[in-house]
């Protein structure tokens, strides 16, 4: 049924699956079974953590993928690079083609907000936008290794369900956040807008062993947005938001006062 409302009767849709936690994550195990629901699936995904990676790309290194063994009837490979370099290594190098779909997550920990700008999970959903192919990325309010994946598994197969059949608006992608919350207590989904929030930046001062110091990034997430239609209230209030995200940079509102410069 779901090929025939597809437009896809000879075969299952192809399914790209990633992310920045490292494939050996529980949060990719968890996106992966809920793919195989719905086609045939590739795993190409970072041997290693790449949180916080954004949109990097390796340029100056060399890439390797291994073949590895990971779940039946799925197809994986682990690769040195950020999660942009495995959107690409799959579709130019072990496809050579592109996938029907593109699913990034799930993120142990929430991409809300100015978070999305860090993000190497969005980011690889962003790359497959670029390429022209629908993509999702997911993310669940909850930094455990031990993390419940189960009510984001539920989401997330509706979500990808609504992707296939009703197809996706052209070049963008959905970023998509779970609360932390037993699947009784979650409320429903809400399309929404990004909210305007950042981080206040702190450098830990440290001292290794041989006396030198070194610095540790933390700092506290600052939400400067008081609107009930944002990603930050959705999750706050038991919902999982979605928020359709564009490459698009350009400040639009802007380009009228920088053309009223005086440039001579």
């Amino acid at each position: 049924l779901l090929r025939r409302q597809m437009k896809l009767p000879f075969r299952k849709p192809l399914i790209l699956v990633t992310n920045d936690d490292g494939i050996y994550a529980p949060g990719i195990k968890a996106l992966v079974e809920v793919a195989l629901q719905f086609g045939e699936v590739l795993v190409v995904a970072p041997d290693t953590g790449q949180s916080g990676m954004g949109h990097a790309i390796t340029i100056s290194n060399i890439l390797r993928l291994r073949e590895i063994d990971y779940l039946p009837n799925v197809k994986a490979y682990s690769c040195t690079g950020t999660p942009v370099d495995c959107v690409k290594l799959a579709i130019y190098k072990v496809l050579q083609k592109k996938p029907d779909l593109l699913l990034s997550g799930i993120n142990h920990g929430a991409n809300h907000s100015i978070n999305v700008i860090y993000s190497g999970t969005m980011s690889a959903a962003v790359e497959g936008a670029l390429e022209g192919i629908p993509s999702l990325g997911f993310s669940l309010l909850d930094y455990s290794h031990h993390a419940d994946m189960e009510p984001a598994k539920v989401f997330a197969h509706k979500i990808i369900k609504n992707a296939l059949i009703k197809g996706m608006p052209k070049d963008i992608c959905l970023n998509v956040n779970i609360p932390k919350a037993n699947i009784s207590a979650i409320k429903g989904i809400k399309v929404c807008r990004q909210a305007k929030g950042n981080w206040e930046d702190n450098f830990e001062v440290r001292t290794d062993p041989h006396q030198r110091n070194y610095y540790w990034l933390t700092g506290e997430f600052k939400n400067e947005d008081k609107g009930e239609d944002t990603d930050v209230y959705a999750l706050e209030n038991n919902f999982v938001s979605v928020v359709p995200v564009q490459y698009d940079l350009t400040a639009h509102h802007a380009i009228a006062a920088i053309n009223d410069w005086d440039y001579e």
